[in-house]
């Protein structure tokens, strides 16, 4: 099968956005204002379709139904087609002039044609090839998806059990897939795919009724006819065992007889062949600035230092002499460990409770979607993280759900759950990704846009933002905001220590000892999922330290006139943004708030 690396279409992306300032001084004169306007929004519509179209999982997941029936093409042809089409749509986006436009749609216009040269220079890198691991691939994407859905008529029955019918074919693309990359040498390290291999394993061994993909037959709507239940309960166990688990199956052999063997063997990407050029553009693309490796790691070690500092007042405060014997007592208080999963959930739930009482005081503009808090499915307990947001649809008809892992509860620490309450939930990422749904006036697409370096970090600004607004009263709960901190300055040490300075994993599970008391099942968790998914656990300080900035930024050029409230409606107020149009977009408020204006 022909294939085709997107590094000449890449080329042209590049050349094309370096020379649209030229281009346009040696065009005609511009197109009317309205004229151009509607072109735009054309477009902006053109590929928000296109890609509910050709991501019929994803529509699913935000309510839209049109597609319930269908699953993405994950073939080589479909990765090329959907290059071709980002590539036309750039072209036609480029041509353009901006001059006159609003600056929300002069925004959305620069953010797309960035977000389609991303994807262009990045194609070169065959993220195909490699699309498994414990954290995710073919074999999480449809029980997960399922327990989104919503089941009231006879249609969704018969839309999911089309979509059982097709998920072989996928196995079959994405197996496709796996053995180029074994050809080409890029294949994920041999100890996740190991793991990975026991959740499909997990999977392809339960009884039909008991697979979490038959989840919509437990609960009938009354619109349903009894007749039609038995047939649906018939062709959906059926499609099931006959159909799916057999794919499963055979992924399963693919993996032990054929993949797993190819693995590599070192956990870094440096060990990819063309891995130190990944791994930075993977670094600008999560973290949307240009910091280097080196520049980073260092971050990472100055805020552990500033982190260990303020983690030493509280314990002296409690009467230890230092951290070590602080952190030695943390792992035997029986206090600070629940006594089983329900009280782990609850824990989350009381400290949330008074956060959201207190919100109005922080934010001008709260969302409409309901929240709520949930276990971690049982099939992705075991190498699940911690806890983590799972958004809920656009008209609110599924909640946003804080999930928490529960396996292995009583070995959780409790000192940390205020942080994670905060980041995961309220005024983390239920609030960000609600409000950027719920946002008027700008493209559907910014709604759902996601800047890993933004959103989490607004998760782990949120963190400190309880400490602002007057919680973490228990000292043990605010040592446990600083120990979530430092979680996340030691990812930029131990993430840039393994895929660029050629870390082992055993060098990085000993950096969270040395410097955290964080649970030995997190630690081992965590370890494995920077290594599955480079650069992304950069985004959390990178984008909290940005946002801290920005804030303290406004502060001295405002002095009385800052209002905090106001300022988190403006880092709220566009959706996900790049850091640098984060800024941009602070300075220009800061601008107007200094002439009495507002924006």
């Amino acid at each position: 099968m022909k294939r085709i690396t997107r590094s000449a279409f890449a080329f042209s992306a590049l050349l094309l956005l370096a020379m649209a300032p030229a281009l346009r001084s040696q065009a005609p004169a511009a197109a009317p204002l309205e004229e151009r306007r509607q072109a735009l929004n054309a477009i902006f519509d053109e590929y928000w379709q296109s890609l509910l179209k050709h991501q019929p999982e994803f529509a699913s997941t935000l309510g839209d139904k049109r597609y319930n029936d269908q699953i993405a093409d994950r073939s080589v042809k479909a990765v090329n087609e959907a290059l071709a089409r980002e590539d036309g749509l750039m072209m036609r986006l480029a041509a353009i002039d901006p001059a006159g436009l609003t600056d929300s749609e002069a925004t959305s216009r620069e953010l797309l044609l960035r977000e389609f040269a991303d994807d262009l220079e990045g194609a070169e890198f065959r993220d195909w090839e490699m699309p498994l691991n414990q954290m995710s691939g073919i074999h999480t994407v449809y029980p997960q998806l399922v327990a989104q859905l919503s089941f009231t008529t006879v249609k969704d029955y018969d839309d999911w059990i089309a979509r059982l019918r097709a998920i072989p074919g996928a196995f079959d693309q994405v197996t496709a897939n796996m053995a180029i990359g074994m050809q080409d040498q890029r294949v994920p390290p041999k100890y996740l795919l190991a793991k990975a291999l026991e959740q499909v394993k997990q999977i392809a061994a339960q009884k039909p009724e008991d697979s979490p993909l038959a989840l919509p037959l437990k609960n009938f709507p009354a619109a349903v006819p009894a007749a039609e239940r038995e047939r649906i309960k018939t062709e959906m166990l059926d499609a099931i065992g006959k159909q799916v688990i057999p794919a499963y199956m055979r992924f399963a052999r693919f993996l032990e007889v054929s993949y797993i063997p190819a693995g590599r063997d070192e956990p870094g990407v440096w060990a990819l062949p063309d891995g130190a050029k990944y791994y930075a553009y993977r670094i600008r693309r999560t973290t949307t600035t240009n910091l280097t490796a080196e520049q980073i790691h260092q971050i990472g070690l100055d805020e552990v230092k500033r982190d260990e500092a303020e983690m030493l007042v509280i314990a002296q405060k409690l009467g230890f002499a230092d951290l070590k014997s602080f952190r030695t007592s943390l792992k035997t208080n029986p206090k600070l460990k629940p006594a089983s999963a329900a009280a782990l959930l609850d824990a989350y739930r009381a400290y949330l409770v008074p956060m959201q009482a207190k919100l109005p005081s922080l934010f001008g503009r709260l969302p409409k979607a309901p929240f709520e808090v949930a276990a971690v499915p049982e099939y992705l307990e075991k190498t699940s993280a911690p806890a983590y947001y799972e958004p809920g649809t656009p008209d609110g008809s599924r909640p946003g759900r804080l999930r928490i892992d529960t396996y292995d509860a009583v070995n959780r620490n409790l000192y940390a759950v205020e942080a994670v309450s905060y980041h995961e939930g309220l005024p983390g990422h239920h609030l960000q990704i609600s409000i950027a749904q719920e946002l008027e006036n700008v493209p559907t697409f910014r709604k759902h846009e996601h800047y890993t370096a933004y959103t989490e970090g607004w998760g782990l600004y949120s963190e400190q933002l309880g400490k602002t607004a007057g919680f973490y009263q228990d000292p043990y709960s605010d040592y446990g905001r600083l120990e979530a901190d430092i979680w996340r300055a030691i990812r930029l040490v131990v993430d840039t220590g393994v895929h660029s300075k050629h870390w082992t994993r055993q060098q990085m599970v000993d950096f969270f000892h040395d410097h955290s008391a964080i649970d030995e099942p997190s630690v081992q968790a965590e370890v494995d999922r920077y290594i599955a998914w480079p650069s992304q656990a950069l985004a959390y300080k990178v984008g909290q330290l940005k946002i801290m900035e920005l804030r303290d930024r406004a502060k001295a050029a405002l002095g009385d006139k800052f209002d905090l409230r106001a300022f988190h409606d403006q880092v709220l107020g566009a959706g996900a943004l790049p850091l640098d149009v984060l800024s941009g977009r602070i300075d220009a408020w800061i601008t107007s708030q200094k002439a009495g204006g507002a924006q």
